[in-house]
């Protein structure tokens, strides 16, 4: 699926976590495309390369900054190391997460710690670190990749739905803490949508989860990005603290 909707993001420097695949990789393409150039952060230095690779083959700017965001320290000195070496920081998307499924009776303390660590305290060490900058400037466009799971739950995913949760509530109180110095936050909150996980789960039982879906299928990735493109926009700039569900109707 082509991304087509719009917007200008010239000049404009964006930070995207966990972009060497799935969403991150999408909405890292779809903000380069636009204008944006992208500083690709991830652990795996090939994939990330290859967002790279993807990005300028479609005339977009993009640098690779391979970095374990669960690491608190390396993660606040690569938004910062961005910022002073691209001369600015417009956009940050935070999309970096795992997954460590398991019902809770059998929930190791290392699984939901490396859930947690990964999904909602790198989120928090990335916007520290960002809003310092968008701060300065008075300007800056702050998304955190949420997910239905936070908003209903999910049984096995008491890790996960945690986290996510944990990031809507922190959304909502930094927009409070930021919006009247010109930099919004907002997070984006997909349901099912077409991955590596959901191309790993069996014919049979993907055909009942799309029965669930109103929409009747699994969303796309580029759906997501047009989702995150709009809220990096210059025109979303009076939408702050709100939660875009793109899930196909489930939730609503």
């Amino acid at each position: 699926m082509e991304l087509s909707l719009k917007a200008d993001l010239s000049g404009q420097v964006a930070i995207v976590t966990g972009a060497s695949q799935g969403l991150g990789k999408a909405v890292a393409i779809g903000l380069a495309i636009n204008g944006a150039t992208v500083a690709c952060l991830a652990r795996n230095e090939e994939k990330l390369a290859a967002t790279v690779s993807e990005i300028e083959a479609a005339g977009g700017k993009a640098k690779a900054v391979a970095c374990d965001v669960t690491d608190r320290q390396a993660a606040d000195a690569a938004i910062k190391s961005v910022a002073e070496d691209l001369g600015r920081l417009d956009i940050l998307v935070n999309n970096a997460g795992i997954t460590r499924d398991k019902l809770m009776r059998g929930m190791s303390d290392e699984e939901w710690d490396s859930v947690i660590a990964t999904n909602l305290t790198s989120c928090f060490v990335c916007c520290r670190a960002a809003a310092g900058i968008m701060r300065k400037k008075k300007y800056g466009r702050i998304i955190n990749m949420a997910s239905i799971s936070g908003l209903i739950g999910n049984p096995g995913q008491a890790n996960y739905s945690a986290s996510k949760a944990g990031m809507i509530g922190m959304t909502r109180t930094m927009s409070k803490e930021l919006v009247s110095r010109g930099v919004t936050v907002n997070a984006v909150a997909p349901g099912f949508i077409a991955s590596d996980m959901t191309d790993a789960i069996p014919a049979g039982i993907l055909d009942e989860v799309k029965k669930a879906i109103p929409a009747k299928r699994v969303g796309e990735p580029e759906e997501v990005a047009a989702a995150v493109l709009f809220l990096a926009s210059k025109e979303a700039g009076y939408i702050s603290g709100q939660v875009l569900v793109v899930d196909g109707g489930m939730t609503g």
